[in-house]
């Protein structure tokens, strides 16, 4: 299924920081590639099962969807998908990080 979504970052901060990187930098243009593909399907990325959803999304965030999406040199944005109203959708970035943080995050 295809379906158009807002794209969001979580907060001010999270959005700051993607500011902040460098125009040039692989990770900032992977993160843009990301914002365009989920405007166009937020269901882009590889849904993560809820088993496996770190404790602190659930508890700062209230999510009850994860989506990964896989970013240039092994990094990983994560985001969650939220009716806006009846008709469309919000991706909202949680976060990005390398694998190694990644791995971290999800206790692998």
């Amino acid at each position: 299924m295809i379906k158009p979504s807002k794209v969001v970052f979580i907060s001010d901060e999270l959005e700051k920081s993607f500011n902040q990187l460098r125009d040039e930098d692989s990770i900032k243009k992977g993160i843009i590639k990301a914002i365009k593909d989920l405007k166009e399907n937020a269901f882009s990325g590889i849904q993560i099962p809820k088993r496996l959803f770190p404790k602190e999304y659930i508890q700062k965030y209230g999510i009850n969807n994860l989506w990964k999406y896989d970013l240039p040199n092994g990094w990983r944005l994560l985001y969650t998908i939220t009716p806006e109203n009846e008709v469309e959708l919000i991706s909202a970035i949680l976060e990005w990080f390398d694998h190694k943080n990644y791995e971290r995050r999800f206790k692998y």
